[in-house]
């Protein structure tokens, strides 16, 4: 069967990675999930103390970039590909709020922008991928053969992304994390350099009140229709 790149983009927690590794496995297709590469790059800047809340030397990050290398490697008992930094697993250290609270800054900056997506169009060269973010349809892979865009009102977003982060055992309020997704969508959706936004073609999925298993579906018929239109 005929190999095609789905790209998936949206606003932070609106389920992008969950259906983008359920595709991926359905499929048989490699993920790349590209939120995670520029939390990778946001946690080497705090490790780094480029960026602090009062202060952000992006001149000092751009100079270190070259001593950023970001893999996966597939977790076989978690199912998933697990992020590396510099050899070291940061799965776990890359989603908490604190990073969560700077990513969009980081990403915003048109350096890192770039050499993330250098990387990414490079580990999608031969399609067969499931890739989500925030620009993959609109930069990343402007070609791909099925584009989606996934919303959700903010309260949903925060409520999912709260019960995350109190399952896991951080200590966060619901209104710091609601704060944090409405900054998020601010900064994405106004950086001067790749904004997020629709792709003209995209087609768009309001998961709001919709489960898991909904969404899933919902998606899988969208595939099985972009197959058919190839044909």
């Amino acid at each position: 069967m005929q190999k095609i790149t789905i790209a998936i983009d949206g606003f932070s927690s609106t389920g992008k990675s969950t259906v983008a590794k359920q595709l991926a496995k359905k499929l048989g297709y490699i993920y790349v999930d590209t939120g995670a590469m520029y939390r990778a790059v946001t946690l080497f800047t705090m490790q780094h103390d480029f960026i602090t809340k009062e202060d952000f030397n992006v001149n000092a990050l751009v100079e270190k970039l070259g001593d950023i290398t970001i893999t996966f490697k597939f977790n076989e008992v978690l199912g998933f590909a697990e992020v590396y930094l510099n050899g070291e697993n940061i799965e776990r250290e890359i989603r908490t709020l604190e990073v969560s609270s700077y990513v969009s800054k980081v990403a915003a900056i048109p350096e890192v922008r770039y050499q993330l997506v250098k990387q990414q169009q490079q580990m999608g060269k031969d399609k067969g991928v499931v890739m989500d973010g925030r620009d993959i349809g609109t930069v990343v892979f402007p070609y791909a053969e099925l584009k989606l865009f996934m919303i959700a009102s903010a309260e949903k977003r925060a409520t999912r992304r709260f019960d995350e982060l109190i399952g896991r055992g951080d200590e966060v309020s619901y209104e710091a994390v609601l704060k944090n997704v409405q900054e998020r969508d601010y900064i994405d959706s106004h950086r001067e350099d790749s904004p997020l936004r629709k792709a003209d073609d995209a087609i768009e999925i309001d998961n709001s009140d919709l489960s898991l298993e909904e969404q899933f579906d919902k998606v899988l018929q969208l595939v099985d229709r972009t197959f058919e239109d190839l044909k």
